[in-house]
């Protein structure tokens, strides 16, 4: 299996693509803007999701939501028009679970092995090909895969049937959000309370929270130079994870209204973190 294909070459799309090629596997692309293509050098364009499917033994679908997702996945040129029982289709993308199990439920009546496996590490993470891949599918097909994930990953967890990995991705980002606000809010006390904001932010980033908190406190001391996530699309996940929930979401309904403070200030394209700023 050394022809793989990476459809949308966003963010961590074209991290994915970038060590594909660099660990020598034959590497198709497509993205809707083809500009994010020039720079994978060696990597063979398509000219639709169709055209990358029916090139490639394995396809990684890694694009921002579920109407982009949609539209490659069924549009007349989409990857289930390329697609037939010997390839491997693999969602990467944050997504909701009732899409993931459509699509899951669509590859099943064609007999074609389906995995979600979203993906946490950010942007750093798709470059240095250290992603933790988040995994939902048949546990028996995956052992068949993972000689090709490790070009991109550094852990695979399997979390159970289709549709496992995306729900535990969106758990996850919950759980995130809530340590970042957290950590937020904790500063304005420390601030209201006359304390050392720089004594207090060092001293929480190594205690409660683990990485979440210390990204928050790197991130609230100087904005980083690149989105590592947005604003835009941590609202879409935590969007997605309120339909899972059966039960009041206090903490989730928190986070979307910290976020809501933040599109309404035009902030969708910035880092999510850079939310905590606002008064």
């Amino acid at each position: 299996m050394k022809k793989v294909a990476v459809i949308g070459t966003g963010i961590m799309g074209h991290g994915i693509a970038l060590n594909f090629l660099k660990k020598g596997f034959e590497t198709f692309v497509w993205n809707r803007n083809r500009e994010r293509l020039k720079d994978l050098k060696g990597a063979k364009i398509a000219n639709t999701p169709k055209e990358a499917t029916e090139n490639a033994d394995i396809i990684f679908e890694v694009t921002a939501n579920d109407a982009s997702s949609k539209s490659v996945w069924l549009g007349k040129n989409g990857i289930m028009k390329g697609a037939d029982p010997g390839k491997i289709l693999i969602v990467c993308a944050t997504l909701s679970v009732e899409w993931t199990e459509k699509l899951a439920g669509l590859c099943a009546k064609k007999g074609i092995t389906f995995f979600d496996m979203p993906m946490t590490g950010s942007r750093a993470g798709a470059e240095s090909g250290k992603l933790v891949l988040l995994v939902g599918g048949d546990r028996e097909k995956l052992s068949k895969v993972k000689p090709v994930l490790k070009a991109i990953s550094g852990e695979v967890l399997y979390f159970g049937k289709a549709g496992a990995g995306m729900k535990y991705k969106l758990i996850l980002n919950l759980l995130q959000a809530i340590h970042v606000f957290g950590m937020g809010e904790a500063l304005k006390l420390a601030k209201d309370a006359n304390l050392d904001i720089k004594a207090v932010g060092d001293a929480l980033s190594v205690r409660p929270g683990g990485l979440a908190t210390n990204m928050a406190w790197k991130n609230y001391q100087q904005e980083p130079t690149q989105t590592n996530f947005s604003v835009e699309w941590i609202t879409k996940d935590l969007k997605y994870a309120k339909k899972l929930s059966k039960s009041p979401t206090l903490f989730l309904n928190a986070a979307l209204k910290r976020l809501q403070k933040g599109l309404k200030k035009s902030m969708h394209q910035k880092d999510w973190t850079l939310v905590n700023k606002l008064t």
